[in-house]
């Protein structure tokens, strides 16, 4: 981290490159191969590639946030430090380069759980430190000697939660719970999707939960942004939210109902996507698949999405979780973690009609069905996954880079298995299409939160979800101590960047 509370201001205030799907160049990557993943304390990187440590629980996001005392943590400073959890959302990028060449981003951030028993030497923590751990920063990037930083106090740099005061229709309700979902749009703003309230609300006096449940949208490069609830993208338990235009310039926003037996949603604005409100009007719709067709189900205005989508027939999914968008051609990835019928999960690749997300329809195919190789579950493309190599299981968030390839990360709720969860690349074309091939592999008890990937390439940033949470674990006796490896010092949840 480097210190700066400066105005990175004329770089990073320009808009974002509002258009949709540009898949720009970028550079060769250290090429990925078979690579086994041994469970064990720290991480795993393949071969070529470099693991750098960029923020961890408890670290200063806001440039006046008290020192993090991991033994004696009071709410107040933890409201603007790191949050416990770790899940990759978005990377903001300007449009314009700064005058001095540096290139810079914001990368947003959630924190959507907290476990009072790995959170909190006693094993409980107070209603008020709950809420100061949840919610989500915003942090200023930078890239120095080739590698990115998180710059210490940066102008952008800002952690939500609880106090933030947020817009509702014509009103306004305090705080943002649960932000584990999240996209950048093409029109320069930052959606963050609030997940199930009632973990908060049942153990945070005073919570109407009729406020919680939405998508937010903010400008990631305004620290004064007031985050706007988006009634009209319908209030349930989001997965993820992804973002792009209709050929016509509609906005279009598809967002998951991360549960057992839960729906794909689709928005189309009800006109361009050119101002403040663009999401305050338009129809909602939800998939329905048969075999490789997608049809899309327009739900009734002011509807609760869950029962109109049941009652219109929607296709209830293996827990649908994270969403990518392929930046150069109209498609985008489903990661479904997994179901009772179907436990090791899949990621389906959607295709636009005509190329244009508005449309109708849309046609489904498998990338790749998880498991292990050789089990009745599995399916994987090309020739299959090379002997010896880790494979994935319960894929949980899905990134699509400018060449074209998935990054996909797992989560299996913390089970201790043979093989750790791991961040994984697929090639969406070519003969390995369907083919996944391990980068990362994460410390024992932790899972994978996402990945965002810088404008050159060169780095993949990732989240490493509550390292050390195995079964039974607890604040004193976690799985690891990773990434300190300090005795007295709990596991900290990370982002962290892979080059390579």
């Amino acid at each position: 981290m480097i210190r700066r509370r400066t105005a990175l201001g004329a770089a990073l205030a320009a808009p974002l490159l509002a258009v949709p799907r540009l898949a720009a160049a970028q550079r060769a990557r250290a090429p990925l191969g078979p690579l086994p993943l041994p469970v064990k304390q720290d991480d795993s990187t393949a071969p070529g590639w470099q693991r750098d440590l960029l923020m961890r629980w408890g670290d200063r996001v806001a440039f006046d946030a008290a020192a993090w005392n991991p033994a004696a943590q009071d709410a107040e400073g933890a409201s603007g430090q790191f949050g416990w959890d770790a899940r990759i959302l978005a990377l903001a990028t300007p449009r314009q380069p700064a005058t001095d060449g540096l290139p810079r981003g914001v990368l947003a951030v959630g924190h959507p759980t907290v476990d009072p028993a790995m959170a909190f030497p006693g094993g409980e923590g107070s209603p008020a430190m709950l809420a100061a751990l949840q919610g989500a920063s915003l942090l200023n990037l930078e890239r120095q000697g080739g590698r990115w930083v998180v710059v210490d106090g940066g102008y952008q740099s800002r952690r939500l939660g609880l106090g933030t005061l947020c817009r509702l229709g014509a009103g306004s309700v305090r705080g943002l719970l649960g932000i584990g979902g999240g996209c950048v749009t093409p029109w320069g703003t930052l959606l963050l999707a609030e997940g199930d309230p009632g973990f908060w609300t049942s153990r945070i006096p005073g919570l109407d939960p009729a406020g919680y449940g939405f998508v937010a949208e903010l400008d990631p490069f305004d620290p004064q942004s007031v985050p706007a609830k988006r009634a009209a993208l319908g209030r349930f338990p989001h997965g993820d939210v992804a973002a792009t235009l209709a050929r016509d310039g509609r906005a279009v926003v598809y967002l998951t109902d991360r549960r057992v037996g839960g729906f794909l949603f689709r928005f189309v604005s009800a006109g361009p996507a050119t101002s403040d409100g663009a999401l305050e009007a338009g129809t909602l719709s939800v998939c329905r698949m048969t075999g490789e067709n997608v049809l899309w189900l327009p739900l009734p205005a002011g509807a609760d999405p869950l029962s109109a989508a049941a009652a219109a027939g929607g296709t209830g999914l293996d827990t649908p979780s994270g969403l990518g968008l392929d930046p150069g051609k109209p498609r985008l990835l489903l990661a479904c973690q997994g179901s009772p019928a179907r436990p090791s999960g899949h990621v389906i690749e959607l295709t636009a009609q005509g190329g244009d997300d508005a449309a109708p329809g849309a046609s489904a195919a498998l990338l790749f069905a998880a498991g292990p190789p050789g089990s009745s579950a599995a399916r994987y493309g090309g020739a299959g996954l090379p002997p010896g190599s880790a494979w994935p299981e319960n894929p949980d968030t899905v990134t699509v880079d400018a060449n074209g390839r998935a990054w996909v990360g797992t989560d299996r709720g913390s089970r201790d298995p043979q093989q750790p969860d791991a961040l994984f690349g697929v090639a969406l074309d070519g003969p390995a299409r369907g083919v996944p091939l391990p980068l990362y592999g994460a410390p024992r008890g932790a899972a994978v939160g996402g990945a965002a990937v810088s404008p050159d390439g060169g780095t993949i940033f990732t989240g490493v979800r509550h390292p050390g949470a195995v079964p039974g674990a607890r604040f004193t006796r976690p799985g690891t101590r990773w990434p300190d490896f300090r005795a007295g010092v709990p596991p900290r949840s990370a982002v962290i960047g892979l080059r390579g």
